[in-house]
């Protein structure tokens, strides 16, 4: 399974006798607006850049003494466990994805959530993205560092020579390297990597950068996964001293919410402990990068962003959580039909008659569209649609009622281009219990969705028994022919020729790294 879900593994192997203690070691955290798991449960993995939660300052990471004390999520992942078919998915979700309610006060970048808390964090995905939140597990760098030292190391292929200049790694040779904690750890943060193509000198200065660094991390990331899977597999878990070696140095620096109770925990493991990683859909949420610099956003600029992208937003969430047609991510109860509730439509693009044009197609859906109007632009240029809508703020704890993000999911599920759902009651119309604020690139969705589309991004997922096939992210024509965007990420994206990947025989190597 999925590394800290997968952690949970190494208790269960020790008895119930010792699960209990080996469970004490685990910190909890107050995790507010959770849901109440059924059948099948969402749990929100998150890797922390928390370096003042260190056990063991290390100045490569940054020191908390020395002023590095910011707080993001530089993973941000979510395990879907559906215990009818033992199945078990993984959804990415970028960690420059710009979103609504990533803060309190408002949009910023979803990394940046976990600056004001794991209930921050929980609240963005559940408000913006509809995916409802049922347990939460923070990792942090040691987290990482100490699995794979339990394991004794990791063995990862390098085909070329990498560096990356902020996240230390260094490959000067093609070949089989065994990776301690720390070298692994550069592997999965690095986002600024370039290589060396065949041919050209040792001199990082000539070396290209890859084009994708936030996109293309998670790739990497993903490939570690389904190795250090493996290897865990490989181990034989099973044996009481080396389990408990491994667990008592893994579990102190794990966090979960105050709810996730050990016996559930076990109760998950020894469900899901058959699973075998090559089943295991691994898909990222779709997203366009914008390319035009730092996204200036109401004044202030915000770096290198990306927006999520419709439909293929939410095909990636149908496809792993088996969401049905006509159905809400949040509940899996039946959308609200299009006609009962009222929309308002505001151009928030700067487009002329933008608000028309989508008034005019939604009516035709049969949407019951009341008003029309305009709103001052966010970005000069590059704007996301924010579907806003009402309704009762999500309850510190018990299930959420959201009825009024079913009738915005509604709504979402008509568009097509950067689009996002955003709770905020004071940014929806009055007289209306949906307000659409347009962006640049938004358009409708066929009533029958393109047999050919002009422009595809197609990604190649090798089949395997369980896994889902082959996916396409489709190309809007807005986005397509707007420079100011970058073409649509795939569901799951191939490795690169330069990228590390699992050892076999046939590769040999310098050795230790």
């Amino acid at each position: 399974m999925i590394l800290g879900v997968a952690l949970v593994l190494l208790v269960v192997t020790l008895g119930v006798a010792d699960y209990i203690y080996l469970g004490s070691l685990i910190h909890h955290t107050e995790v507010k607006g959770l849901q109440t798991a059924g059948e099948k449960e969402n749990i929100l993995l998150v890797g922390s850049t928390d370096r003042c939660a260190l056990k063991h300052q290390n100045v490569a990471y940054g020191l908390c003494s020395q002023g590095v004390t910011g707080v993001n999520s530089d993973i941000v992942m979510i395990v879907h466990l559906d215990l009818g078919t033992h199945r078990v998915s993984l959804l990415s979700i970028a960690r420059d994805t710009f979103i609504p309610n990533a803060r309190h006060e408002g949009a910023n970048k979803i990394d940046a959530a976990l600056y004001q808390g794991p209930t921050q964090l929980a609240a963005a995905i559940q408000e913006d993205f509809g995916i409802p939140i049922n347990h939460y597990i923070e990792l942090n760098f040691d987290t990482f560092a100490n699995v794979v030292d339990a394991l004794g190391g990791i063995r990862l292929y390098f085909p070329m020579p990498v560096f990356d200049a902020e996240s230390g790694l260094n490959i000067r040779h093609p070949g089989c390297y065994l990776l301690n904690g720390y070298h692994a750890l550069q592997v999965v943060r690095a986002r600024h990597l370039q290589y060396q193509p065949a041919g050209t000198p040792y001199a990082h200065s000539t070396w290209p950068q890859e084009a994708q660094s936030d996109i293309a991390r998670i790739r990497r990331t993903h490939e570690f996964l389904r190795i250090l899977a493996k290897q865990v597999a490989s181990r034989g878990i099973g044996n009481f001293s080396t389990d408990q070696s491994i667990a008592t140095s893994v579990l102190p620096s794990l966090t979960v919410d105050n709810g996730f109770s050990e016996s559930h925990m076990v109760a998950l493991a020894e469900a899901f402990a058959t699973t075998a990683i090559d089943n295991v859909p691994q898909f990222t949420y779709p997203v366009v990068t914008v390319e035009v610099g730092s996204y200036l956003y109401k004044g202030y600029y915000y770096g290198d962003i990306e927006f999520p992208l419709q439909p293929g937003g939410y095909n990636a969430v149908d496809a792993i959580f088996g969401v049905k047609p006509g159905q809400s991510t949040f509940s899996y109860s039946q959308l609200p039909h299009v006609g009962s509730f009222r929309v308002a439509v505001e151009n928030g693009s700067g487009v002329s008659g933008q608000a028309g044009v989508v008034a005019k197609g939604l009516t035709s859906r049969g949407f019951d569209v009341v008003a029309t109007g305009d709103r001052t632009p966010v970005n000069p240029k590059e704007n996301e649609t924010i579907v806003w809508y009402g309704g009762p703020p999500p309850p510190s704890s018990g299930n959420w009622d959201a009825s009024a993000q079913a009738e915005a999911e509604q709504v979402m599920r008509q568009i097509q281009g950067p689009a996002v759902m955003g709770y905020n009651p004071a940014m929806v119309q009055p007289g209306s219990s949906v307000t659409i604020e347009t962006g640049n690139d938004i358009s409708l969705r066929p009533i029958t969705a393109p047999t050919s589309p002009t422009s595809t991004t197609t990604t190649t997922v090798k089949a395997s028994p369980g896994t889902v096939t082959p996916t396409t992210v489709y190309d809007p024509p807005g986005v397509s022919g707007d420079n100011g965007l970058g073409q649509p990420t795939a569901l799951a994206q191939p490795l690169q020729p330069w990228d590390p990947r699992s050892c076999n025989a046939s590769f040999t190597g310098p050795g230790t790294y």
